[in-house]
This record gives C-alpha cells, structure tokens and sequence, in this order.
C-alpha cells in the first residue's frame, strides 16, 4: 500500500514537474526579445542581478521602469539611454519571467540598495499598473517625485487620486494593444495635475524596441522617431518637475 501511494505520488510529482517546464518554455518562447539597436544599448549600461543601470547625475531624481509584460527590460533601453544622457539615472529592473506582477516590489530593493533621495517611477503597460500600486503605497513618501504610465493606467490598487507630484500619461495613437474603455475608467484613479499626452503615430509596441506585437497596429512613424519622442517627452516632463 506504502509503495503504490508512493508511486502515485511520484507519477503526481512528475506531472506537475512538467507542466511546469511547459510553462517556462512557453513563457521564455512568447517573450518579446529587444532589438539589434536596443541591445547595443544595453550593453552600455551596467547590470546588477538583472537590473540594467544608465548613470545619470546623482543629484536629479532616478528614473525607475517597469517593463511591459513578456517584454525583455532590454527593449527599453533606447529612450533610457537618452533620458539617461540627459542627467537622469535611469533603472531597468527584470522581473522574474519578465512579468511586472510578480516584481511589483523591485522598485524598494533598487532605492534602499543605491541610496535614492529621489525618483519618479512608471512602467509600459502592465508594467504601469504594477508601478502604481507601488506608488500608491508610498504616496507620503517625500523621496517620490512622479509617476508615468507609457501606454497604460492605473486601477483600484494603484490608486493616486491624492498624489501631490507629478504624473504623466503617454500614449501612442495607432495603440492596437491598449484598451482604451479601461484606460478612461483609470483616470478617476489619477490626480487633476496629470499631463495627458499622445505621440501622433506611435503605437504599442514603439514605447519600447522589439519588433511587432500580437494585436498592435502598425506604426505610422520609425521605432527611431518614437524612441526620441519618449524621450523628449520624459525629460520634459522631468525638468517640469524639478
């Protein structure tokens, strides 16, 4: 009796076992890769376990990103790399199987371990939601300077209808991919200083570089052109906030 409930718990065991390993295989084989371009990029940058580090100028406010989901945080380092020339630290941090839902909290490792008196924190559609939550539970936090959502919008849990800094929200126009009745519901969960701004041609998956996405439209300006006009509108909105 012993023997055979050992087997069934093995046979249950090996099961689960592999159901897993599918699961992985499936996840690291959907996962959009960055591009040629965005990898260069990211070779510049340091690494630390994961993270991808642009140094700016230690006395402006960091930049902290979450990634979109099944979206190699590499794909971003384009606009980071510019952002980054222009004094502003930017962090790219990897979530584990590059979902921002199960990294919501990386954010507070990379400020406690790099000694950030301040920062600004957004993230490119799921990404942006999980940003939120984390910045609604740190909105007395005097170190939070803004929040931005890059193709995305906070829900309930991310709440920042009472957040005094500043907050910005990019879209794209040919967005294929963001749903826009949950992206107008998510502004009742945004404060009246909000600065609501559209890049005129860029879709979803120009917010960051690695290639066409599933359900996207296409874009009706360069990857190029989309990168410099994310970057130009964070730094603008950074400056504003300094």
């Amino acid at each position: 009796m012993k023997q055979k409930l050992r087997r069934i718990l093995l046979i249950v065991l090996g099961i689960i076992i592999g159901l897993a390993a599918i699961g992985i295989f499936y996840i690291r084989t959907q996962t959009y890769q960055p591009t040629t371009q965005a990898q260069a990029s990211a070779e510049q940058a340091k690494s630390l376990d994961g993270t991808l580090v642009f140094k700016g100028k230690s006395e402006q406010p960091a930049v902290i990103f979450y990634q979109g989901a099944l979206v190699d945080n590499a794909s971003y380092s384009l606009w980071a790399e510019k952002i980054a020339e222009k004094g502003y630290t930017v962090y790219l941090p990897k979530a584990p199987f590059n979902l921002a839902i199960l990294g919501e909290n990386n954010a507070e490792k990379i400020i406690k371990e790099n000694h950030i008196k301040k920062y600004v924190i957004g993230g490119h559609s799921l990404g942006g939601v999980m940003a939120s939550r984390f910045a609604a539970e740190h909105l007395t936090d005097q170190s939070l300077d803004g929040v931005f959502f890059l193709a995305s919008y906070p829900e309930a849990k991310g709440d920042l209808s009472a957040f005094k800094g500043g907050v910005l929200s990019l879209t794209g126009s040919q967005d294929g991919v963001l749903n826009r009745k949950s992206y107008d519901k998510g502004k009742a969960f945004l404060p009246e200083q909000t600065i609501y701004t559209e890049i005129n041609g860029g879709n979803h998956a120009g917010f960051g570089s690695y290639g066409e996405q599933k359900g996207d439209n296409p874009a009706e300006i360069s990857n190029e052109e989309q990168q410099a006009a994310i970057a130009d509108q964070l730094v603008h909105w950074l400056q504003q906030l300094d």
